[in-house]
């Protein structure tokens, strides 16, 4: 399991720069962090064909990330950098939100360099570069999802002068992180922090236990999430050129109705929601037994 999200200080590291950048040091990842990489790339790579989008599927295929060794941030961007105008900038872990909104709203996707212990195969208390590259780039070379990302972090840093970071955030959480959509009928998921989990992307479309709701804005804009386990929820949006059509919305009127309507629990289902699958909760009532 994973632990994500964007927008904590890392700890005590000090940033190198004002924009937390540092070097990607691609020369000193050993033996062992390539070997990493390359057991995460390949039960990935077998699990996902029928459970990722297309578009992750295209993604993947056109960037020079192998199996092999950690990929060179240098050599992705410059197929990256062509294609959606985007780039990966390593940074050392988790940073403060008004950099990393200021990163996205400039097409720099900020990605840890480090990678994590063999023996963390399937938890991680922060995004690594497994997480961030594998994870996240192979849809930055969609131009929808190029476009949204982008727009999301112009409209974080406004969200933060509103106060309205909260229901902000958790679009980005239940779309670019653990999103699903509608593809031919069934069924698929795009988000990062699902594609980079060999647990949770069979979760989330295989288990009874989760909800799979139609993704309405405001009502997600309500929706708690969980950071420490699987989701109890998933949203499905219809295509990913309705992440597009967001970014034309003014969300202040939104986020104002989300904020002064009471918050939803994860797993909680609404009336009026359109129920993909009614899920059991067992794994969550499991894991809250123990």
């Amino acid at each position: 399991m994973k632990k994500h999200k964007h927008g904590l200080a890392a700890g005590d590291i000090q940033p190198a720069s004002p924009d937390w950048t540092i070097p990607q040091g691609w020369e000193n990842y050993t033996d062992t962090e390539h070997a990493t990489w390359k057991t995460l790339f390949e039960r990935q790579c077998k699990l996902l064909p029928g459970r990722a989008c297309d578009e992750f599927v295209a993604g993947m295929q056109d960037l020079p990330m192998g199996a092999e060794q950690i990929p060179d941030f240098d050599e992705v961007n410059e197929v990256l950098l062509k294609r959606t105008g985007w780039q990966i900038v390593a940074v050392p872990g988790l940073v403060p939100d008004d950099v990393f909104f200021n990163h996205l709203a400039n097409r720099r996707f900020p990605s840890g360099n480090f990678i994590r212990r063999p023996d963390e195969l399937d938890y991680l208390e922060e995004p690594d570069v497994f997480h961030d590259v594998f994870g996240h780039v192979p849809m930055l070379m969609n131009p929808a999802i190029a476009d949204f990302i982008q727009a999301y972090g112009e409209g974080g840093l406004r969200a933060q002068q509103l106060g309205f970071l909260p229901q902000l955030a958790r679009v980005y959480w239940y779309t670019i992180e653990f999103g699903l959509l509608k593809q031919r009928g069934e069924l698929r998921l795009f988000g990062a922090g699902i594609a980079s989990s060999f647990t949770e992307s069979q979760f989330c479309l295989d288990s009874d236990s989760p909800n799979r709701i139609r993704f309405d804005l405001e009502r997600v804009m309500r929706t708690l999430y969980r950071i420490d386990d699987f989701q109890e929820t998933y949203f499905v949006i219809r295509d990913l050129d309705e992440l597009l059509e967001f970014t034309q919305i003014d969300f202040a009127p939104l986020y104002e109705r989300a904020q002064a309507a009471p918050e939803l629990q994860p797993g909680q289902i609404l009336p009026t929601d359109e129920v993909f699958h009614r899920g059991t909760g067992a794994y969550h009532r499991k894991a809250q037994a123990h």
